[in-house]
């Protein structure tokens, strides 16, 4: 069997394990195997023996780090490349196809971790009032703004909401994140009225006898794309007067940023941002620590 035909055959397997065990998204599977292949290649290139990828050693894997940094390749590229090849190896000490793990002791590169600018709690409630009521557009606009304000929602979770995710007794909705992995998040009172109000106000009439699950529908009656929400995002802001650069996510960062100002914990908000690992939810610590900061400063008799 010739080394190329060894690998394809360590990455089909690797990956269907992946795929059965973690059930990652086909983008993710495919990052995998790029960085993986990658590596194959540097391996194939940078010696003149046919070694397959479980042949690698400690030093090459530090060697195609080094020749990726010498290129100027981004940190947060070379940090997943190298998460790519822990995880690969692991599995493979796992399959006692290896003995030693090429990739221990080996740190990723230090990232510059940089929280988006969010708004300010009364900036919220501008662009929370900024869709016009008498439309039936605005009454979804405003329903669609304070879902995702109160529930901390992606945008594509948001525009692809099924009614049969959402409990309006119970005032939640199940939403289906990343990975695959399920979580539930609350509405509050003031964005299930608005959801309700949307409901039974203006989505018939959007509708027009059009039958879907789709919470959030166009005025010809189809869901709604990410672009066409982005867009509908910097329009309201515009007409508040709102000038801070936005994102698709300037809510769901809002959300987590006013709820670690009013006190809650981070890995409460973690839960409801749905990271899997803390680490992800941990650009947002900053804001902890200088809440309390300011609450030593003012109540502190030496602040």
């Amino acid at each position: 069997m010739s080394v190329a035909e060894l690998n394809a055959g360590l990455l089909d397997e690797f990956f269907d394990s992946l795929w059965l065990e973690d059930g990652l998204s086909r983008n993710t599977l495919d990052s995998y195997r790029n960085d993986l292949r990658l590596f194959g290649d540097w391996l194939k290139g940078s010696n003149t023996e046919n070694r397959s990828l479980t042949d690698a050693t400690h030093s090459d894997l530090l060697d195609f780090l080094a020749s990726r940094v010498s290129a100027k390749i981004k940190a947060s590229t070379t940090s997943r490349e190298l998460s790519s090849l822990k995880r690969f190896y692991r599995f493979q000490l796992r399959q006692g196809k290896i003995t030693t793990d090429p990739s221990l002791n080996i740190e990723s590169p230090k990232l510059l971790r940089h929280l988006p600018e969010s708004l300010t709690e009364a900036e919220v409630e501008l662009l929370l009032s900024a869709p016009d009521l008498k439309h039936l557009l605005g009454l979804r606009d405003r329903a669609m703004l304070e879902v995702l304000y109160a529930s901390g929602l992606r945008v594509s979770e948001l525009i692809n909401l099924k009614y049969s995710q959402v409990g309006l007794d119970m005032g939640v909705v199940r939403v289906m994140g990343k990975g695959s992995k399920e979580r539930l998040a609350p509405l509050g009172e003031e964005s299930l009225e608005w959801l309700k109000r949307y409901t039974t106000q203006a989505r018939p009439l959007l509708l027009d006898g059009i039958v879907t699950d789709t919470v959030f529908v166009t005025a010809r009656g189809s869901a709604m794309t990410r672009q066409a929400f982005w867009y509908l995002i910097k329009r309201h802001a515009q007409l508040v007067g709102i000038t801070k650069h936005l994102s698709p996510h300037t809510l769901r960062h809002a959300f987590a940023t006013h709820l670690l100002n009013h006190g809650a914990d981070l890995r409460v908000v973690q839960l409801l941002l749905g990271h899997a690992d803390i680490s992800t939810t941990q650009i947002y610590t900053h804001i902890a620590r200088e809440r309390l900061k300011h609450l030593h400063a003012k109540h502190h008799p030496r602040g």
